[in-house]
C-alpha cells in the first residue's frame, strides 16, 4: 500500500512535470554522451583488437631499400620475435579511362603459395590470386566501390616507370588499411587512394626485387621490449639500407584510429560532467524553492508524527526520481546514438563489421554520477528541512528585510509605469534568487557559445589549411629525391604557372624521453605556395639554421624555442643531428616540422634535392598537365588540393566529425531547458501575486508583463556573463576534441556569440510564451487560496 508521502511525491511530480522533465533532460544529455562515447571507445578498441589478432597484424614494420630474403631468418632468430616475413611494397599510379588525373596507390606483395604469416587480408569479393598468373591482382574494396570496379574488370597502373594492365580477381579489406590514406597525406579519400595486392613473384619482377624484399614484418611475443627489438632490427638491416623500424603505434592507419579513440576518451571526460553540473545546479534551485513554498506542509507532516529523516527522504526521493529517470532516458538514447555513430565510423574506418558494444561500466558510472550530481544539488537544501520544527514551519516565514535596499527604484518612478517598477523592485529586493536564475541562463549561453565556436573552429581549420598554409593547386610527389632538373621540367609544362619545391625526409624527433616519428619538410627561402605561418597568419622566415615546429609537435615533445632538438634522420646516411628550435608555427592538421630546404639538404649532404613539388596551374590546361605527369616514371602521385579539401569537408560533415552537429543540437536543447526551468520557477513563486494583480484589475498582459519582464531583464543580464563563461569553456571543449593529428583552434568569433545570444533569446521567448499561456489559464480562486 502506498504511503501518504509517496502519494504526495507523485502529485508533486505531476504538478512540476515541466521542470522535472527539463532537469531530467539535462541529466539524460550528460548520461547519453557518456554512454555513447564509452560505447564507441569500447567498440572501436575491441573490434580493432579482434581484427588485428584474426588477421595477424604485425607488431613491427621495418622498411629497407633492398635486403636478400635470407635476412628474414636473422630477424626471426631475434629474442622475442615469434614470426617474421619479408614482402615487397611500392608506389603505383592507377589510370582510369574516366579520369585524367592519375590516382595514387600502394602495391603490396602476397606469398605465392598460401596465406601470409602476417598482415593477412580479408577477401570480400572474388577469389585469391594465382601465383602463375602475374597479371592478377586483388584491389582494396573501398577504392573499387568508389569507382564501380568489380572482379573481372581490367585496371591499368604504372609501377616503377612501366605501365601495365591487370585483371582484378578479388576485392579485399586489410587491418593495415583501416584508415586508407596515401603516404604523406592526412585526409582519407576512397576515390583517390587504392591498394593493389599481387603475388610475390610478379611484384618482385615489377620493382626489380627478385630474391629480395624491401619491408620486413615481425610479430612479437608477450613481455617483449619493443624498443630493444627495434634497435636490433635496425642493426640487422642497416647494411642493406634500413630506413628505421617502427612499432604498430606509429603505423599510419593504426595511428589515426588510436587518435580517434584517445580523442573520444578525452571528450567523455570533459563534456558529460558539464551537463551533470548544470543539472545539479538546477535541482538545487528547484528543491530550494519547493521547500520554501511548502513550509506549512512540512510543519503539518512533522506534527502528524513523521520524523526528520522521513520528511527529508521524501524530498530526496523527488531528486532521485528525476535523476534515475534522466539516467534511464540517457542510457537508452546513448545506445541509439552510439549505434548511429557506428555507421558513420564504418565510412572512414574499413572494418568488415562494426557493432556498437555496450560498456557495462558506463551504465554503472552513469547512474552513480547522475545520482551523485542530483544529490549534490539537493542535499544542501534538505538541511533546512531538518531545521524546521512544526511550530516554526506552520507559521508564515518572517517577511524579508528590505530596509537596507533604500529607494533604489525612486529614481525611476517618473520614468517607469507601475508594472515596470514592480519588476525592478522584485529584482533589487531578492538579489539572491535573481542571481541563481541569472547564472542558470548564463550556463545555457556558455554551452551554446562553446558549441557554436567549435563549428567555427572546424571552419577555421579548413580555411587556414587550404587557403593560407597551402596556396597551391596541385601537389606532385616523386618516387625518390630528385635533382633541380625536375623543377625545370615541371616549369616547362604548358599551363604550369609556378613551381615550388620541397624536400621531405622521415625523421625521429627526440627531446629527452619524449619522441615523435614524423618528417621534416624543407621549404624554400621565401615560399609562396606552401608556408609555415605564425599566430598572426604571417609567414615565418626559415633561417639558415634551426627548425620550426608546429605547436602541437612542440607540446608533444615538451620543448621551447632555443632548446636543442635531437633529430634522427631515417633516410640515406641516417645522421643524428642536434638542431636548435627556432620558432613555433600554427598547424591544424598533423604535426609538421620545417627547415630551409638548402639547410636540410646540407645536413643530409645531398645538395639540390627535392621530393615534392607544389604547382599553381592554369585550370583550362589541367587535363594536359595531368596527362603529362601520368606518363613520368619518377612521379609517385599527383593530388589536387580541391579534392583534399572536399574530402576533409565530407569527413567533417558526414563522418566522425559530424558529432559536433550533435553537440550543437544538444546545447540548443539544454539552453531551452535551462531558460524554461527558470521561467517555471518564477511562475510557481509568484502565482498568488499574479492572481492578486488580476483581481485588482490588471489585464492578462499587464500581469504577465510583471513576470516576463523579470525574465527578460535576467536573460539580457545573463548574456554577457554567459559569453565570458563560454569563452573559457571553449578552451576545454576544443582541447577534448583535439588530437596529435588534428587540432581544433579556440577562436573568438563575434558571429558565434551573436548566434548563441539569439538562441538564448529565442529560448526565452518560447519559455515566456508557454508560461504566459499558463498565466492566462490560471484559476484565480484556487491561486488566491494558497497561503504564504
Amino acid at each position: 500500500m502506498m504511503s501518504p508521502l509517496d502519494r504526495k511525491l507523485l502529485r508533486d511530480l505531476w504538478r512540476m512535470k515541466g521542470q522535472a522533465i527539463a532537469i531530467a533532460s539535462v541529466i539524460a544529455t550528460g548520461v547519453m554522451l557518456l554512454v555513447m562515447m564509452s560505447g564507441v571507445v569500447t567498440s572501436l578498441s575491441e573490434t580493432r583488437r579482434a581484427y588485428y589478432e584474426r588477421n595477424r597484424l604485425a607488431h613491427v614494420f621495418a622498411p629497407v631499400k633492398r635486403a636478400p630474403l635470407h635476412v628474414i631468418r636473422d630477424l626471426a632468430d631475434l629474442p622475442g620475435v615469434t614470426a617474421a616475413e619479408g614482402r615487397v611494397t611500392g608506389s603505383a599510379l592507377i589510370s582510369l579511362p574516366s579520369l585524367e588525373l592519375p590516382l595514387r596507390a600502394t602495391a603490396v606483395s602476397l606469398p605465392d603459395l598460401g596465406e601470409p604469416r602476417l598482415n593477412a587480408i580479408h577477401l570480400t569479393d572474388g577469389r585469391q590470386i594465382s601465383h602463375d598468373k602475374p597479371d592478377e591482382i586483388i584491389l582494396l574494396n573501398s577504392f573499387a566501390r568508389a569507382h564501380n570496379l568489380t572482379p573481372g574488370d581490367a585496371l591499368s597502373a604504372t609501377m616503377n616507370g612501366a605501365k601495365r594492365t591487370f585483371r582484378i580477381v578479388g576485392l579485399a579489406q586489410s587491418p593495415e588499411y583501416l584508415y586508407s590514406v596515401a603516404p604523406g597525406e592526412m585526409i582519407s579519400d576512397d576515390s583517390r587512394f587504392g591498394v593493389i595486392w599481387m603475388s610475390q613473384t610478379a611484384l618482385s619482377a615489377a620493382y626489380d626485387m627478385q630474391g629480395a624484399f624491401n619491408e620486413a614484418l615481425l610479430s612479437l611475443g608477450p613481455r617483449t621490449s619493443l624498443q630493444e627489438i627495434l634497435d636490433r632490427v635496425d642493426m640487422v638491416l642497416d647494411p642493406y639500407g634500413g630506413l628505421g623500424a617502427y612499432g604498430l603505434k606509429d603505423q599510419t592507419s593504426n595511428r589515426f584510429i588510436s587518435e580517434e579513440i584517445v580523442g573520444m576518451e578525452g571528450s567523455s571526460r570533459v563534456v558529460p560532467p558539464i551537463f551533470l553540473a548544470v543539472a545539479a545546479f538546477l535541482l538545487n534551485i528547484v528543491i530550494s524553492r519547493m521547500v520554501q513554498s511548502e513550509r506549512e506542509q512540512i510543519g503539518l507532516i512533522k506534527a502528524f508524527g513523521y520524523t526528520n529523516w522521513e520528511v527529508g527522504l521524501h524530498y530526496f526521493k523527488f531528486v532521485l526520481v528525476i535523476a534515475i529517470g534522466g539516467a534511464v532516458a540517457g542510457c537508452l538514447s546513448g545506445i541509439a546514438l552510439g549505434r548511429g555513430m557506428m555507421s558513420l565510423y564504418l565510412t572512414y574506418y574499413k572494418f568488415p563489421i562494426l557493432v556498437f558494444e555496450l560498456d557495462p561500466a558506463s551504465f554503472v558510472t552513469a547512474f552513480l554520477i547522475s545520482i551523485l550530481a542530483a544529490s549534490a544539488g539537493g542535499l544542501f537544501v534538505l538541511r533546512s528541512v531538518f531545521a524546521l520544527t512544526p511550530a516554526v514551519a506552520m507559521r508564515p516565514p518572517a517577511p524579508d528585510d528590505y530596509s537596507r535596499t533604500g529607494r533604489f527604484g525612486a529614481l525611476f518612478e517618473s520614468l517607469l509605469d507601475q508594472p515596470s517598477r514592480m519588476v525592478l523592485r522584485r529584482i533589487t529586493r531578492q538579489p539572491g534568487r535573481m542571481l541563481g536564475a541569472l547564472v542558470g541562463i548564463a550556463c545555457g549561453m556558455a554551452l551554446s557559445v562553446s558549441m557554436i565556436s567549435l563549428l567555427a573552429g572546424f571552419d577555421k581549420t579548413m580555411n587556414l589549411t587550404f587557403s593560407v598554409m597551402d596556396r597551391s593547386d596541385v601537389t606532385v610527389t616523386f618516387t625518390h629525391a630528385l635533382g633541380q632538373k625536375a623543377v625545370h621540367e615541371l616549369q616547362s609544362l604548358p599551363g604550369v604557372l609556378q613551381v615550388e619545391p620541397e624536400r621531405s625526409v622521415s625523421a625521429l624527433l627526440r627531446n629527452g624521453l619524449r619522441s615523435y616519428r614524423g618528417s621534416i619538410e624543407g621549404l624554400t627561402d621565401a615560399p609562396h605556395l606552401k608556408r609555415a605561418i605564425a599566430k598572426d597568419l604571417s609567414p615565418i622566415a626559415l633561417g639558415d639554421q634551426g627548425i620550426v615546429l608546429s605547436k602541437a609537435l612542440a607540446k608533444t615533445l615538451d620543448i621551447t624555442p632555443g632548446e636543442m632538438l635531437t633529430v634522427e634522420i631515417l633516410e640515406g646516411r641516417r645522421p643524428i643531428l642536434k638542431i636548435p628550435v627556432a620558432n613555433f608555427a600554427e598547424s591544424l592538421l598533423g604535426s609538421p616540422a620545417y627547415m630551409r630546404i638548402d639547410a636540410l639538404n646540407k645536413v643530409l649532404k645531398e645538395p639540390l634535392r627535392i621530393s615534392t613539388a607544389y604547382l599553381r596551374i592554369d585550370s583550362n590546361q589541367a587535363d594536359q598537365i595531368f596527362k603529362a605527369l601520368k606518363d613520368r616514371p619518377n612521379v609517385a602521385g599527383v593530388s589536387l588540393k580541391s579534392d583534399a579539401r572536399a574530402a576533409l569537408q565530407k569527413m567533417m560533415n558526414t563522418g566522425a566529425g559530424s558529432m559536433r552537429f550533435v553537440m550543437v543540437a544538444i546545447a540548443a536543447i539544454i539552453t531551452f531547458g535551462i531558460v524554461y526551468n527558470a521561467a517555471r520557477i518564477a511562475y510557481a513563486e509568484r502565482l498568488r501575486d499574479l492572481a492578486s494583480l488580476r483581481v485588482m484589475g490588471f489585464t492578462r498582459s499587464e500581469a504577465a508583463f510583471v513576470l516576463l519582464g523579470e525574465l527578460a531583464v535576467i536573460t539580457l543580464a545573463a548574456l554577457p556573463l554567459g559569453s565570458l563563461m563560454g569563452y573559457y569553456l571553449n578552451y576545454s571543449i576544443a582541447e577534448g576534441f583535439s588530437t596529435d593529428l588534428y587540432q581544433i583552434p579556440t577562436i573568438f568569433s563575434p558571429a558565434s556569440y551573436g548566434t548563441a545570444a539569439l538562441a538564448v533569446l529565442i529560448a526565452a521567448f518560447l519559455s515566456g510564451w508557454l508560461v504566459k499561456r499558463d498565466i492566462d489559464r490560471a484559476d484565480l480562486v484556487s491561486a488566491l487560496k494558497i497561503r504564504e
